[in-house]
């Protein structure tokens, strides 16, 4: 069965394609994808998908354009790399002309932002079918009377198939990878080209958000949300990068699931920017992440999973494509999931960091300043295959724990968590899911089961009224028991997990004078800087 064409031709750009195909259903999505060979369906009733060769984010071949309006309020450097407004143009020509000339464009008209204040609206150009499932999924559904009429914020020309030519880059003003993502703030226009990796899609729009958001006062923010299920009061943030632990930590039976990447903190609460879930894969099993694990079924989509071809089970083990195998499903898809998907101001705030040094605490209660020094900072590691050319965990300080997606400067956001956190009397915590007992290749990745328990005992009160001592190097105030939680209390302190202390003391020492390094680089109050390191 062929696509139909839709009966109108998407408004704002000179899209002139044989057959448009705009907003269609999930059953009819898969229905063409696989028509289109464009990916396998699972035993459990999942679209199964390549990426081809980009199975992780381009945050090297991302360009925003440079325009007077903006000039002044953007982070300028390797995070955002100006493009011209003529070099611009002639990708935005070069993407309408191969949307045109393409043979069916799927196009999804939808939303970012739960609440209605503040959300934006988007449309998606893409050749892939499971491109517009994945945007369908990821970003927020209009009803049938909101798209009566639909008019963008923010345009999408999805052209992953096609790579830049080295001329052209040359033209343009980018590198000569093939790659490009290219945004421009003024014209609220987003273009792709040499990747078909999905997560670009959803990334931009959050860029999109990270810049308009402060501007209404409204703090952006990279982090999962959850509310307890008989506590409306009780809400929890979960920051961090990918692969730290947002979606997993977020998805707990005994809380509502609010969302699991990307939402905004208002004079009202918190509200998620998303309509779906974008889970890792690798490693997945049912016993350890069931919320994840269930919402693994029709609708849902896998994306670089390998599958066995004679009994099409998804093998979650099998990192031989990448590590960084994901799953796009509605949030509705876990079950008491926060619909519409907004809460109201935090009692708690967890950063995720995954130590690849394996010295830092696994929970930590911080102060206001400290707070604002380890969010600054932004400590982690980057895991393999989140980024093109990363094989393995690497130490990293990623601003705000999202330093990628941040258009502002760092001290901006920083600013906003502390001005909410002072106001909503909000406790933070250092939360670390990465390596204990040693280095990463010498130690192990601490238990899940225990940060659970961690989690638990944060969200329940019991953690804040534990007894606790101060590390020596970071200052860090930890815990020296916490009772009913099954966590033994020796390995609340990291030292204690080495056996040879003074490797531990050498490493340690290591990681503070990287923090001092790095806090060097930005502004802060001579509070805050004093709330680092002291080893």
């Amino acid at each position: 069965m062929s696509p139909s064409a839709a009966s109108a031709r998407p408004a704002g750009l000179d899209i002139k394609a044989a057959n448009i195909l705009r907003n269609l259903s999930t059953p009819r999505l898969i229905e063409i994808a696989l028509e289109r060979g464009e990916g396998q369906l699972a035993s459990n009733g999942t679209l199964v998908v390549s990426t081809g060769a980009r199975t992780g984010r381009s945050p090297n071949d991302k360009y925003l354009v440079d325009t007077p309006d903006i000039h002044d309020n953007i982070w300028w450097g390797k995070v955002n790399q100006p493009i011209s407004e003529q070099g611009f143009d002639e990708l935005l020509s070069i993407a309408t002309q191969y949307i045109s000339s393409r043979k069916h464009v799927f196009v999804f008209d939808g939303f970012v932002g739960a609440d209605t204040k503040y959300r934006i609206s988007s449309r998606t150009f893409t050749e892939h079918a499971w491109h517009a499932l994945f945007v369908k999924t990821l970003f927020i559904e209009p009803n049938a009377s909101e798209l009566v009429g639909f008019s963008p914020d923010w345009t999408i020309i999805n052209c992953g198939k096609r790579m830049l030519s080295e001329d052209e880059a040359k033209r343009v003003g980018v590198k000569p990878t093939g790659i490009c993502i290219a945004q421009s703030i003024s014209k609220k226009t987003v273009l792709i080209f040499g990747t078909e990796y999905a997560g670009e899609m959803k990334k931009s729009l959050f860029y999109a958000m990270n810049y308009d958001m402060p501007d209404v006062g409204v703090f952006p923010m990279h982090c999962s949300a959850n509310v307890a299920s008989n506590d409306p009061s009780n809400v929890a943030l979960f920051f961090g990068l990918s692969g730290t632990g947002k979606t997993t930590l977020s998805a707990d039976p005994d809380r509502a699931l609010i969302g699991d990447d990307e939402h905004g903190w208002s004079d009202k609460g918190v509200f998620n920017f998303e309509g779906g879930c974008y889970a890792k894969c690798i490693k997945l099993t049912e016993e350890g992440e069931p919320q994840i694990w269930n919402a693994i079924r029709f609708g849902s989509v896998l994306e670089n999973v390998v599958m066995d071809p004679e009994t099409r089970v998804p093998d979650y083990d099998d990192n031989s494509i990448t590590e960084n195998t994901r799953v796009t499903y509605p949030v509705e898809f876990i079950p008491g999931a926060k619909i519409p998907s907004v809460g109201g101001h935090p009692k708690n705030v967890i950063f995720l960091t995954a130590d690849a040094f394996g010295v830092l605490p696994p929970v930590s209660k911080l102060t206001p300043e400290q707070a604002s020094y380890y969010f600054i900072n932004g400590y982690t590691s980057k895991l393999a295959g989140t980024e093109a050319g990363v094989t393995e965990p690497t130490p990293n300080f990623s601003p705000c724990f999202g330093g990628p997606f941040l258009p502002r400067p760092p001290h901006v956001y920083a600013r906003q968590l502390a001005e909410c956190i002072k106001k909503h009397n909000a406790n933070v915590w250092l939360l670390n899911t990465g390596w204990s007992g040693g280095p990463y290749g010498t130690g192990s990745r601490f238990k899940l089961s225990y940060t659970r328990a961690m989690v638990t005992a944060i969200l329940n009160g019991s953690l804040k009224s534990a007894d606790f001592e101060t590390d020596p190097i970071f200052g860090l105030s930890i815990p020296k028991t916490i009772p009913n939680s099954g966590v033994p209390a020796n390995v609340l302190n990291p030292r204690n997990t080495w056996a040879d202390k003074s490797a531990y003391d050498i490493k340690a020492k290591d990681l503070a004078k990287k923090f001092r390094d790095n806090d060097a680089k930005f502004e802060m109050s001579d509070a805050v800087r004093g709330a680092g390191p002291r080893g």
